[in-house]
């Protein structure tokens, strides 16, 4: 399966609205390497602002450099993207009713061996408070390419939760994205399992698999924008099924799992939900592969999860 870096996708997105659009800017916070935007900065020194290990600093600067026209795009680790300047970017910029584009990388388990500090559970949940903010976290390299132009295209803040390292391609190169749309992957008679960015789609994915071994019809619908959610997509795909999961590499409070829960109460859904995600606990370090099994992420936990409320 042909795979690509997350991070590339980004990198090559904004150079490419930066070579168009001159308003276009990027800070780091001292993490450039992290991130690869050193090409945009050998591309338009002019445009790019490393404010060192000051996150809270470059939200300012970001909000500052909107007031002028500007379209800042600023990266961290998700962990101080959605902690550390958590005041900054719901004052300064949300507040203001500001252009920020506020990226988090290395979501949830996708920090890896940086470990418990560096691994947010809690951003989305965060992030969700604020009004009127776009919440996007793209599956795949070409949903992460057509959700960064669309956020650069379409004035008021932004939150882009995305990993750095390579994942599979899961649309082809001319597929349309909105903000507020899912896209259904697969469709299914018994269940639906609604996921939210690349580790727990292709979980998902995979867990389909595993269903349909045991003869489930699961269907998988990749809900990219957590805000605004796509109710329709979601009431239309409950209606057919007897079961719904929900699957984030995220605290199941306050995010995917919370906002599903909502629309299913709220529409008076009959059948079953589980939220699959992290269950009130930090993080710690390993693998990626180590801790998706360890918080209960992995394929295997998502199908029997479904069996269970079949």
């Amino acid at each position: 399966m042909e795979t690509k870096e997350m991070r590339a996708a980004y990198v090559e997105t904004i150079v490419a609205l930066g070579e168009k659009n001159p308003n276009i800017v990027v800070l780091e916070a001292d993490l450039m390497s992290c991130t690869g935007t050193a090409v945009f900065k050998k591309a338009y020194p002019d445009r790019f602002i490393n404010v060192g290990i000051a996150e809270a600093n470059m939200i300012g600067i970001a909000a500052g450099l909107s007031t002028l026209g500007k379209i800042p795009f600023a990266a961290s680790f998700g962990s101080f993207s959605g902690r550390r300047v958590y005041d900054q970017f719901f004052l300064s910029a949300n507040y203001a009713r500001l252009n920020v584009k506020l990226i988090g990388t290395d979501p949830g388990v996708t920090a890896a061996y940086n470990g418990g500090t560096h691994m947010p559970f809690e951003d989305l949940a965060l992030m969700r408070a604020i009004p009127k903010l776009t919440i996007i976290e793209p599956s795949d390299p070409v949903s992460c390419a057509a959700l960064v132009k669309a956020s650069a295209e379409t004035y008021g803040c932004v939150y882009i939760r995305i990993p750095r390292k390579a994942v599979p391609y899961l649309y082809p190169p001319e597929e349309s994205f909105q903000f507020g749309k899912a896209k259904l992957l697969k469709p299914g008679k018994d269940a639906c399992i609604i996921a939210l960015g690349s580790l727990m789609v292709n979980q998902a994915l995979k867990a389909r698999e595993i269903l349909a071994g045991q003869g489930v019809d699961a269907g998988v619908l990749d809900i990219l924008t957590l805000k605004p959610i796509d109710r329709n997509a979601v009431i239309e795909q409950a209606s057919k099924v007897r079961c719904v999961a929900s699957a984030e590499n995220h605290q199941i409070n306050g995010a995917l799992g919370s906002a599903i829960a909502e629309i299913l109460a709220e529409e008076g859904f009959k059948g079953k939900f589980a939220r699959i995600g992290i269950r009130d606990e930090f993080g710690e370090v390993g693998t990626q592969d180590y801790l998706t099994k360890r918080f209960g992420l992995d394929a295997e936990t998502l199908a029997d999860q479904v069996k269970k409320l079949l």
